[in-house]
C-alpha cells in the first residue's frame, strides 16, 4: 500500500467520524460524500499501484531476456 493510498484511507475515516459526530444532517451527507470520495481515491490508487507494479515486473523481465543469452 502506497503512502497515497494510506493518506487517502485516513482522510476517509475522519470523514466517516466527522459524519457520525455531525448533529445536521445536511453536514453529516456532506461528510459522507467526502468519506466515499476519500475511499473511491484510495481505491483507484491501489489500481495505480498494482499496474506500476506489473509494469515494473514486465520491464525487469524484459530487461532480463535480453541479458541472458540464447542457446544455440
Amino acid at each position: 500500500m502506497s503512502d497515497t493510498q494510506i493518506f487517502y484511507l485516513a482522510r476517509a475515516a475522519e470523514a466517516e467520524r466527522d459524519a457520525e459526530a455531525s448533529t445536521l444532517p445536511h453536514v453529516r451527507d456532506r461528510f459522507q460524500l467526502a468519506a466515499a470520495t476519500w475511499n473511491g481515491l484510495a481505491a483507484r490508487a491501489g489500481r495505480v499501484d498494482k499496474l506500476i507494479a506489473g509494469r515494473h515486473s514486465e520491464e525487469s523481465a524484459a530487461k532480463l531476456a535480453a541479458e541472458v543469452p540464447l542457446p544455440g
